[in-house]
């Protein structure tokens, strides 16, 4: 099994996955085609900076010689309406947005400017239409700018339709998506891909946006991380850029550690500031597992029958959130006829003591039973299907490369039928219905309605 596993130690924004990627082998001419499509006439630039000591690749998006963001003359006029609006990718904004971001991503320059009016989510599908790019970079890319617009219409209470995307709509983070969609797509490839993530690192602090102050990650990146393990350390300015996490939302790693692989490639992509003591960069490893389609797993028991069944299923999402591999809770029946919960937790052997320490703290439990078994699993990866409710990732499980599992998955489609105020059933059976449309002759047998099993 191929593996990709990005260290987070540092966050991630769009421009530091192109860096990362190309510094991992993606030729530099593949991400150059799929920009030149866009036809929005910048070049782009490749160079070779320190970031406390580490040699990383740093990708520049330029206009007429210009950083972008700099230079984009589209930021040049009053926000007259009442659009909502995005999270910058960049501590640059046009809008009320201006935390002083020493991880800042990209140029800053010392002064702001007033809130403009940016893309709607409708612009960006027709300039990635009219595009002759890879299909597969097309749908990645539209699936990344959905996703960003569902979270900025979630925070904002909004028809997804009606939101208008500022700095992220901008030249710069559309090329950091099309470039990321692409260096993917070459990536991938050669065979499905494992992506794994490290626990992500946020950064710290307070940012200013035209809504108020907040605290770090801001709510839209907040939304878009939602579910993927995070923490705050080393310092206090942003780390995450809402580009980042959508592009990590659109990747649905997995979240827990990498089984043994041997790394055959390690690449490094550096955002723009360079802080001391902290290498301000994202580090991408690609490698083959030793894993085949078996590996094993430490098996977790207790029963519980003293305690509040809210407080069991909290105990349940904080061991998936620490990298439990499944959690299932039972109904049993114990001594005197109580009424109880047998929890029972699928672990990676290096995450056994882990856990235990985790339900004893969480739990009223007095002894857990443990067991180490080997479980067989299917080689995973992700497809966007296009249906009449946007685009829904689509989770697929191989066997020998063959796709015999297909399942659209839960979280888009509970998102699609809130922003369309739709059946959840419809939208389900839409993605279904988009994936067996696009699914090879050979894969028919993977035209099924339940969903893909976690373990």
């Amino acid at each position: 099994m191929r593996i990709a596993f990005l260290d987070c130690f540092a966050g991630i924004a769009g421009d530091m996955f192109v860096a990362a990627a190309i510094d991992v082998g993606v030729p530099f001419p593949v991400i150059e085609q799929a920009v030149a499509s866009l036809n929005l006439g910048v070049t782009l630039q490749m160079e070779t900076v320190d970031r406390s000591g580490i040699s990383s690749a740093k990708f520049h998006v330029l206009i007429d010689g210009k950083p972008a963001e700099v230079a984009e003359p589209a930021h040049s006029h009053e926000h007259a309406h009442d659009h909502p609006h995005s999270h910058s990718d960049h501590p640059h904004h046009d809008h009320a947005h201006s935390h002083d971001a020493e991880h800042a991503h990209k140029h800053e320059p010392a002064h702001t400017h007033p809130h403009t009016h940016g893309r709607s989510l409708a612009q960006i599908r027709s300039l990635l239409q009219a595009a002759p790019l890879n299909p597969s970079v097309r749908e990645r890319a539209s699936l990344i700018f959905e996703l960003l617009g569902a979270a900025e219409a979630k925070i904002h209470n909004v028809p997804v339709d009606s939101i208008h995307f500022h700095e992220v709509g901008s030249v710069d983070a559309i090329v950091d998506i099309v470039a990321a969609s692409a260096a993917i797509e070459y990536l991938e490839q050669t065979g499905p891909l494992a992506w794994h993530v490290s626990s992500i690192n946020v950064g710290g602090g307070m940012v200013e946006c035209a809504h108020g102050t907040f605290p770090v990650p801001a709510p839209a990146t907040a939304e878009l991380l939602r579910g993927l393990p995070t923490y705050s350390a080393h310092v206090q300015k942003e780390l995450v850029t809402p580009t980042g996490a959508a592009i990590l939302r659109a990747l649905a790693p997995q979240t827990s550690t990498p089984p043994p692989t041997a790394y055959s490639a390690i690449g490094y992509g550096a955002g723009s500031r360079n802080p001391r003591h902290f290498p301000n960069v994202l580090r991408l490893s690609l490698g083959d597992s030793a894993q085949t389609d078996s590996e094993d797993v430490v098996v977790l028991e207790t029963a519980l029958d003293d305690q509040n069944p809210q407080i069991i299923a909290h105990a349940a999402q904080c061991a998936l959130a620490a990298g439990a591999l499944d959690v299932m809770l039972a109904p049993v029946q114990m001594k005197k006829g109580r009424p109880g919960t047998l929890v029972t937790l699928l672990a990676r052997p290096a995450d056994a003591a882990r856990m235990e320490a985790l339900l004893f703290r969480e739990t009223t439990t007095l002894g857990l039973r443990t067991r180490r078994e080997t479980r067989r699993v299917l080689e995973r990866r992700h497809v966007a299907a296009e249906t009449a409710y946007g685009l829904i990732s689509i989770k697929l499980g191989l066997l020998r490369g063959e796709v015999v599992n297909a399942a659209p998955e839960f979280e888009d489609c509970r998102r699609a039928a809130e922003m369309h105020n739709a059946p959840l059933k419809t939208v389900y059976q839409a993605a279904i219905a988009a994936w067996n449309a696009m699914a090879p002759p050979q894969n028919s047998r993977s035209s099924v309605a339940a969903p893909v099993e976690r373990a």
